[in-house]
Formats: C-alpha cells, structure tokens, sequence
C-alpha cells in the first residue's frame, strides 16, 4: 500500500471525525467544495443565471453539486450517495428523569444493531431550530450519555440464548442523575443548558447520538480502518475527492455528485432519492442552459449513474453467509453489487461500461451477490434509476460490521475508489 493510499484513508477519518450526523456532513462537504469555486445556488430562487462553473445546492442532510463545463450538456455522468447512518435519534420530548436518573427518549433510525450501541461514551449532533426562526448547528462533543447494559449476573442466560433488546424501554441512554427535590421541567432545561440555549428557545430539534472513539487506522500496518459511519461516509468522502479532482473533462458531460439523506428509511422524502431534489435540479439546470425538456431526456438516456455505496466482505467468521462465487475481500478492490430482483441497480449493459472503466484506470473489481436464501439490502441506485430514467450501477467498496456503531473497512480500498469515481466523473 502506498503513502498516498494511507493518505487518502487517513483524510477519510478526518471526514468522519467531522461529520458526526448528515446535517454536519453536509456543511462539511459544502465547506470544501467552497473552498475550489464552488457557488451556493438558492432552491427559492427564481432564476440561478447559470453558466460555465462550479455550482452546489443544499437542502437539509442532501447536498448536490456540479460543473457545467460548456454551454450546453449531451449526457451525465452522476455519483450519488447517502449522507445518513442508522443511529439513535432523540425523540421530540426526549428529556426525563426516571428512578432517579436523568435520561433520553431515543427512536431508532435505520437498520441499526442495537447491541453496538451499549456501555460506548456519546455525544449529541444535530440540528436544532429555535424560536427566532434560525436552525443552529450544534454538537456536544464530549462523554454525555450511556446506554447502560444490564450486568450478566441479572441475566445469566444472555451468552446462552443471545441478547435481545428492547428499542422503546432498553436502549435509554443515562445522562445524569436527578437532583433532590427536581420538577419535572428539570430534564429538559438541563439538556437546553448542555445546548447553550434557554429551554424555552428551542422549538424542534433533530438530534442523535454517536459514538466519541475517533475514527482510526489500525491493524499490524494500518491496513484497516475502524470508524462509526463509514456506511455510508466513504463513499461521500469519495465522490467529493474524485469531484475536485476531475473538474476538467469531457466539455460534453455534466459531472455531477448527489449526497441524498433518509437512505436508511427507504429515500421517500423531499431530500431522499426518491423524492423530486435531483430531478428538480436537472431541470432547473437544462432550463437554463437553453435545453428543452426533449433534450434533457436525450441527455439521461445516454447517461450513466454510479450509485456509491458500502458492500459486505466476506466475513472469516462467517463464510457460511456469503454465496460461495461471490465473496469479495477486504482489501481487493472495489465491488459491483448485483440482484436479479433490482434491489440493486446494476443491469449487465452497466455493469458492461463500469467494468470497462475499471481495467482503463486499473482498478480491481470484486462481485457481490447475496445467498438466495438470505437477501440482501437496498440503495439508492433503484430509486434514482426510476425517477430519472437512467442507466445506474451500483458500487462500493467491502466492510464488516455494517450498521455497526463501529465498522470496519480496509485503507487499500478507499484509494482505488476514489480514482474510479474520478474516472467516471471526468467523462471517460
């Protein structure tokens, strides 16, 4: 592994480190691509005057963003991502004192594994809107709350018959101790406090936890990476790094990178992928370079959409749950994921080209197919390809402990990923 491929991991950890909820991602993104020319258009307003340049658009934990490199566009080529992670996500009232101690009403979000959550120092991120009508960015970035596990000598049976928890009244978070003779408004303008703010500011929040262990390179020769979020904050990391470093390209193509929020609950929202943010956009975009909606149709069928999102590696202590001819490895390269029942994107006409990519820019493909009798998940690819109309192959790279609190990745993968997605995004 070379020095730059550790550099590359080693500014992956930082990307995550930095982005504890997809509100803070997005800032964070937007933030970088500001830095290389990248102009904020308003979603409100009327007109955006478009022309050759750099451009981004926010809208709550979803950020896309693209260069127009001529006057008008013959086909997309378009990296999409995820920005959210499954959690547990403070409910609306989530303060309240309960035998003596003070605790969180969490909901959990996405397809978490609930016991990776226990007896870990969290924080709190997230967004919280108060009643002058401004959204604040907060993080409270040190040890605040523990899901505490039930000691082993009350449950004698737990390495027997496996843990089970219940989400509604097992997975409370401790925060504190109730002070002698508290009200019941106690918890709450406690935990307003720990915000910097009145009690009686806050309006709404959307707050989660995550876990305070950095993310880090590890392993005998740091040829591992262990971080919290890394599905999906990779393939973001990735495709923002290959968006800078392919702003020149084919003038015919329009690169464009799409971060979509609420992947973990299934994209149905006004900034998921299967809602209206990207293709409001496109239009937006062709109306103002003079293409008519003929044109801009023309443009998608001959587009291609990478959909960047983690995959599973073969796990040595599992071998049984992978299908025996498709077992990618830590370590080997990127994966196309496959499903004949389109849970994935990928038809054998995009998979054709992504393969192709890959050889002119040497970068080696793994395949993922799950098991006929176990399944596999779902991405954003599906939801995009339906909306738009438009060729899509879903990617990744492979990782264990996936919905994990802490996942695990290899540093060699994330190099080659990048320089693949480059590859797409300069229009090769």
């Amino acid at each position: 592994m070379s020095s730059s491929d550790l550099a590359d991991a080693r500014d992956l950890c930082r990307f995550i480190d930095q982005s504890p909820s997809a509100a803070h991602a997005v800032a964070q993104v937007a933030a970088q691509l500001g830095t290389h020319g990248f102009t904020t258009l308003d979603l409100s307003a009327p007109a955006w005057g478009l022309a050759p340049g750099r451009y981004l658009v926010r809208r709550g934990g979803s950020v896309v963003a693209f260069v127009i490199r001529a006057a008008a566009f013959r086909r997309l080529h378009l990296v999409g991502a995820h920005t959210d992670s499954p959690h547990l996500r403070l409910k609306p009232q989530a303060a309240y004192a309960c035998e003596g101690c003070l605790q969180l009403g969490v909901e959990v979000y996405g397809g978490a594994l609930y016991n990776s959550w226990l007896d870990r120092d969290l924080g709190v991120a997230g967004t919280v809107h108060t009643a002058d009508g401004v959204s604040h960015l907060v993080r409270i970035h040190r040890p605040l709350a523990r899901v505490a596990q039930l000691a082993v000598h009350l449950d004698r049976t737990v390495n027997d018959n496996g843990l089970k928890l219940n989400p509604q009244t097992q997975l409370a978070p401790l925060w504190g101790l109730q002070p002698e003779g508290a009200g019941p408004g106690e918890a709450s303008r406690r935990f307003a406090a720990e915000l910097g703010l009145a009690d009686s500011a806050i309006i709404a929040h959307e707050l989660s936890l995550y876990d305070l262990t950095p993310a880090t390179l590890a392993g005998a020769d740091e040829e591992l990476i262990f971080a919290g979020r890394l599905d999906n904050l990779a393939s973001c990391h990735a495709g923002v790094t290959a968006l800078l470093g392919s702003i020149d390209g084919e003038s015919e193509v329009l690169p464009m990178l799409a971060l979509f929020d609420h992947e973990e609950v299934g994209s149905r929202s006004d900034t998921g992928a299967d809602g209206m943010l990207l293709w409001s956009i496109l239009e937006r975009i062709a109306g103002e370079l003079g293409m008519g909606r003929s044109a801009l149709h023309a443009s998608l069928a001959g587009s291609l959409m990478i959909s960047a999102d983690m995959a599973h590696a073969l796990h040595p202590n599992y071998p049984e749950k992978h299908e025996p001819r498709h077992r990618p490895l830590l370590g080997k390269g990127v994966v196309l994921k496959t499903n004949a029942n389109v849970r994935y994107a990928t038809s054998a006409a995009s998979a054709a080209r992504i393969r192709r990519l890959a050889a002119a820019c040497a970068v080696p493909l793994q395949d993922f197919v799950a098991r006929g009798d176990i399944g596999c998940g779902s991405t954003i690819g599906p939801s995009a390809a339906a909306h738009l109309g438009i060729a899509v192959c879903d990617l990744g790279t492979p990782m264990l402990s996936m919905h994990s609190a802490r996942e695990c990745a290899a540093s060699a993968d994330h190099a080659p990923y990048i320089r693949l997605l480059s590859a797409h995004l300069r229009g090769a």
